[in-house]
């Protein structure tokens, strides 16, 4: 059976209109231009999609919205994670995932429990769910990073936890858990950073924050370190390099949103505490943009 989470996997942002309410005229037109620009899947309901400030209804309506906009062309992966474990195993077993391949659930954030904690909390939730689990690991978020050890473990138990979106930033990590892993598990990359360079490690591809924004050009990169065409994959990474990191320089969906707003996709708003992108990085955004259009 093929991997539905091989290539390139976006975190899809969450468009706002002006007065914080969910803009889903705009959400389709993100979908629409994903899609038909080569991602792979979507993931709804990351960080990227400012899961935190949103409703249990907006989150219901917004994964009922994108599976109408897929019409089941890629898999969709929904974020399902938290500190409470009891709450994360209540919600997955209320949770109707029709149209949906697998869920993305973080490591817990705040509390910053033990390995051991780690491995009860996705026990449990593997136990829980029906469909497939792909782990979180971003210690820059939860203060806690999940071990090499933990992840593989789990992966090693549990025949539905399939993969783990590493964005620990951690190269030495990413190679630890490449060399270790189980045949059927895999390492995406949670950096767009390191995305390249951890797909021609082995790595089975990135779920990106830039991705929706460049879906060509990012995809055909992953889709190059695939196939093993290094040379040709680098000059791609190379060009986009300096948006990565302008995307992430004040908040993430900021950055992101601002690139979006550059294409005409959707507006700057995101809700608080988050604030939109400031004036000068917006400039930079849109100089960027405009000449990565004209390379």
């Amino acid at each position: 059976m093929s991997n539905p989470f091989l290539g390139t996997g976006i975190a899809i942002v969450t468009p706002f209109n002006d007065d914080l309410s969910v803009d889903y005229k705009a959400l389709e037109n993100i979908v629409e231009y994903n899609i038909t620009n080569g991602i792979n899947y979507i993931v709804i309901n990351g960080t990227t999609g400012e899961s935190v400030t949103i409703t249990k209804q907006e989150k219901q309506d917004i994964v009922a919205a994108i599976i109408k906009f897929n019409k089941g062309r890629v898999p969709l992966v929904l974020g399902i994670g938290g500190s409470n474990t009891a709450q994360v195993v209540e919600e997955i077993k209320s949770t109707d995932f029709s149209g949906i391949a697998g869920i993305l659930s973080v490591s817990p954030y705040y509390s910053k429990p033990t390995q051991e904690g780690m491995y009860q909390h996705f026990k449990a939730i593997a136990e829980a769910c029906p469909i497939d689990v792909i782990l979180y690991n971003v210690p820059g978020r939860t203060s806690k990073n999940m071990t090499p050890e933990t992840t593989l473990r789990l992966a090693k138990d549990f025949d539905n936890i399939v993969a783990v979106k590493e964005a620990g930033n951690n190269v030495a990590q990413y190679l630890e858990l490449l060399r270790d892993k189980p045949d059927n598990f895999s390492v995406i990359s949670g950096d767009d950073d390191l995305a390249l360079g951890i797909v021609l490690a082995g790595g089975a591809g990135v779920i990106s924050v830039i991705g929706q924004g460049l879906p060509k050009a990012f995809s055909t990169m992953i889709n190059l370190g695939l196939e093993g065409k290094n040379k040709e994959a680098y000059k791609l990474h190379f060009k986009m390099m300096d948006i990565v990191n302008m995307i992430f320089e004040e908040n993430n969906p900021a950055g992101i949103k601002a690139v979006l707003n550059n294409l005409e996709l959707c507006n700057t708003t995101v809700r608080l505490p988050l604030v939109p992108a400031t004036a000068q990085l917006q400039s930079r955004i849109n100089t960027f943009m405009a000449n990565f259009s004209k390379s």
